[in-house]
């Protein structure tokens, strides 16, 4: 049995988990990300998306980990708050704690 976290890691996709430890504490927002995620099977096929928006969670987490600060996501994205970043990065989060058995 593999949890998300590992399967994420063989695909090197481990740096969301660094990245939110970091930045979330870098910025001291709210990072609960039940209030800033949501998923509808109406928009964006059920992808997660940000509250309000029709941003996917996995565009902020791609500007992330391309090394974009949550300043420069708000100034392409300014419809979007750093708690909603952090958010994002708190849902990623969960996810790779999320255990699949194989």
């Amino acid at each position: 049995m593999y949890n998300l976290a590992t399967i994420f890691a063989m695909h090197g996709f481990v740096f969301y988990y660094v990245t939110a430890t970091i930045l979330v504490k870098e910025y001291k927002v709210d990072s609960e990300w039940r209030k800033h995620i949501i998923s509808a099977p109406d928009v964006l096929r059920g992808k997660p998306r940000i509250k309000g928006t029709r941003i996917p969670v996995s565009l902020i987490l791609g500007y992330l980990a391309s090394g974009s600060s949550f300043d420069e996501i708000i100034e392409e994205f300014p419809d979007i708050s750093k708690d909603q970043i952090a958010g994002c990065l708190d849902y990623a989060r969960d996810l790779s704690e999320f255990e699949v058995a194989v």
